[in-house]
């Protein structure tokens, strides 16, 4: 429990150094959201009206205070665009991303776990080769490039599943599963590469340990062998998946935007080019935050992969 409570006080000046990294980035960026929002027509007067109503006008400084004073009480703000509140934007907006990334990292795990195991059995081999070729190239196309593709070959070709949108869980599970194939997919295979060059790496370290060459000599079947191996490999395989997270939050993004799903990623993208400071700081501070939480939690699954560690 020491640990723990140590870990998460210690995350408390990271997410406040990452408050102000956020906060400047956005702010010292070029464009104005006053100009943006007054639209071409506007005068030099109406836009200086606009930033003094939008609080814009105050310096830096203070509008920092402002804002993180609000953050530090849950208050995320209010859309400088839709001046709908940020909390009410991102619950709009949760259930499609959330549904992306808890799919993808599922698939991720069915499949690359699997793979990896089976490129370390088999190491050198055909079956290796063929393995690694998939994950190299699966790690080095482009997201937005591998979604085109499945767009127009399971899409448009074969009309399997539908070309972009989301349909929601509450509309029925064979629609919502539907159009979630394709992004999923899309996303996943970043992930699968990674997951699985580490899966291969560890387990066919672990295939040759001194215990392993044991159980075979006893006559152990080849399942129960790779099976004891992955599990002894888990700690660094889940070290991967924790690191892999920050590929997931920026995967989202690209798959939301090529799919037209209205998520959080798509939230950000129309954000940042309508130049909504408090939408774009409270969904990368929140982006950061479950990026330290999982780490945190995967930090403490080493105690049950592993009995020898010890916190």
């Amino acid at each position: 429990m020491s640990y723990l409570i140590g870990r998460l006080l210690a995350a408390l000046p990271v997410m406040a150094v990452v408050a102000v990294v956020v906060f400047l980035l956005i702010h010292l960026s070029p464009g104005d959201p006053a100009a943006l929002i007054a639209g071409d027509l506007a005068t030099g007067e109406d836009i200086e009206k606009l930033r003094v109503a939008l609080g814009l006008d105050l310096p830096l400084w203070q509008q920092f205070m402002v804002w993180f004073g609000k953050l530090v009480t849950g208050d995320l703000g209010v859309s400088i665009f839709s001046q709908v509140p940020v909390t009410q934007l991102l619950a709009q907006r949760l259930e499609p991303t959330l549904s992306i990334a808890a799919l993808t990292m599922a698939l991720t795990l069915l499949v690359a776990l699997p793979l990896g195991t089976l490129a370390a059995h088999r190491a050198g081999s055909w079956i290796d080769r063929l393995v690694m070729l998939f994950a190299v190239l699966a790690f080095s196309v482009p997201v937005f490039l591998v979604g085109y593709l499945l767009v127009y070959g399971f899409a448009i070709r074969l009309p399997w599943f539908p070309v972009q949108g989301y349909a929601r869980l509450a509309d029925g599970a064979g629609p919502w599963l539907r159009s979630l194939v394709l992004p999923c997919v899309t996303l996943a295979l970043v992930y699968i590469a990674l997951v699985t060059r580490m899966t291969r790496a560890t387990v066919l370290e672990a295939l040759h340990e001194d215990y392993i060459r044991t159980a075979r000599a006893k006559g152990l079947g080849v399942l129960p062998v790779l099976l004891q191996a992955l599990h002894n490999a888990a700690v660094p395989i889940a070290t991967t998946v924790g690191m892999g997270i920050a590929l997931l939050i920026g995967g989202v993004v690209v798959t939301e935007t090529v799919f037209a799903i209205a998520g959080v990623g798509r939230l950000v993208v129309d954000s940042v080019q309508r130049h909504d400071y408090p939408v774009i700081q409270s969904v990368l501070l929140i982006s950061a935050g479950v990026y330290v939480l999982i780490n945190l939690l995967i930090d403490l699954s080493y105690r049950f992969l592993d009995p020898r560690i010890q916190y």
